[in-house]
């Protein structure tokens, strides 16, 4: 049953999800019965196959949406200066999933600063038709609400992209009583939650707190927010993560329910029976 939006998260697939999802051929394909859209965290460590896309492509329904990482070479070795061959390449190789493409995921290293925004807008503007993406920036610079940050907000609207709005702060609420929480510190960017109000879908990637209810209370605005676009017709993108991305599948259920009661036309999320025992109610 289609959702007015897009749910995800960072990875289709995880040991402990073995017996949270449904039966089916893949971990894909499993996961794809459940959720919406995936971020594809892959591409930005090893560029696939064409044939390992075709398989992907095989094991997806037609309303289920990609939102690969383009290679860390190009946005974080070369901070968007690369020569296009090697952009071309790498679309090439995802051409047989275009028709389940979201909107290609430009993460940004807190390296690339203002002085970096010519090699973005080059970047964006040459993406072939209907390719689209969605830039996410950690440069301290674009969250000082000064002209670094207008220059890209005003950049991002005039090409209708939408800015990442990356949410951390459940993460960083947590005390540092566990390896993964500390990792999980340690890796993601502290940025403020920024919004940029534009016509492209809004892309949202939480960070969970590791207690599941703690989440309650920071995911109740975003259920507003959410809801508001529902029903204003935008179709958003929600990733939830965790600092151990095996409690993913709890947590996204967590948000879908909030979700649901606030706006009725969200559909659950049909995880096995087995979720529930893992303290959700």
């Amino acid at each position: 049953m289609t959702q007015p939006y897009f749910l995800g998260c960072p990875q289709w697939q995880h040991p402990a999800w073995n017996s949270q999802l449904p039966p089916g051929q893949s971990p894909l394909e499993r996961y794809s019965k459940v959720f919406s859209c995936v971020e594809g965290n892959t591409t930005f460590y090893a560029t696939p196959t064409q044939e390992q896309c075709r398989q992907w492509r095989s094991q997806v329904p037609d309303n289920f949406r990609f939102l690969f990482k383009f290679p860390r070479r190009i946005t974080h070795d070369r901070l968007l200066a690369g020569p296009g061959s090697e952009i071309r390449d790498f679309l090439d190789i995802l051409a047989p999933l275009n028709d389940v493409l979201g909107p290609l995921l430009v993460q940004l290293p807190a390296a690339f600063g203002p002085e970096h925004l010519n090699n973005l807008w080059r970047f964006v503007d040459a993406l072939p038709a209907p390719l689209t993406s969605t830039i996410e920036v950690r440069h301290n610079a674009f969250f000082s609400k000064g002209e670094a940050e207008k220059a890209l907000n005003r950049g991002l609207r005039e090409r209708n992209l939408a800015r990442v709005c990356f949410d951390s702060r459940a993460l960083f609420a947590a005390p540092p009583d566990s390896e993964s929480i500390r990792d999980a510190q340690r890796k993601k960017p502290r940025v403020p939650v920024h919004l940029l109000p534009s016509e492209a879908p809004p892309v949202i990637r939480y960070i969970g707190h590791p207690d599941l209810q703690t989440n309650r209370r920071f995911l109740a605005p975003w259920v507003e927010r959410v809801g508001d676009w529902i029903e204003e017709g935008k179709r958003p993108f929600v990733f939830m993560h965790m600092p151990d991305n095996g409690n993913a599948l709890p947590l996204a259920a967590l948000w879908n329910e909030l979700l649901s009661e606030r706006t009725p036309e969200v559909n659950a999320l049909h995880l096995n029976d087995e979720l529930p025992q893992m303290g959700l109610f």
